[in-house]
Formats: C-alpha cells, structure tokens, sequence
C-alpha cells in the first residue's frame, strides 16, 4: 500500500473518530444518566482529541510522493 493511501485511510478513520464522538456526546447530554453519562462522555472527549491529533499529523507531515 503506498504512503498516500495509508495517510487516507489514516485521515478518514480520524473523521469517523469525530463522527463517532458528536454521536456519543449527543447521547451524553440528552439521553443518557448518572455514571453511564460520565463515562461516554469522556470516551467521546478522548476520541475528539486523538482525531485531533490525527488530523494534524496528517496535514503537516505534507504530501506525499509518488
């Protein structure tokens, strides 16, 4: 697999990251309770800043050749 492809399947595993993250924190403040809403909570908030970091990564680390 060459270098740009990796970097895409990098990238968009970060954007299902964000997604997955909105979902969770949606459920956190208006349909989940108690100890079960701190906990996706924190997951969500964890899963937003590793797909920040992802995303960074991938912009500057710039293009790749081919």
């Amino acid at each position: 697999m060459s270098p740009s492809l990796m970097k895409m399947w990098v990238s968009l595993s970060a954007m299902g990251f964000m997604f997955l993250s909105i979902l969770m924190i949606y459920l956190s403040r208006y349909k989940l309770g108690g100890v079960l809403k701190f906990i996706t909570a924190t997951i969500a908030y964890i899963l937003m800043i590793l797909s920040g970091i992802i995303i960074f990564f991938v912009v500057f680390t710039g293009p790749t050749p081919e």
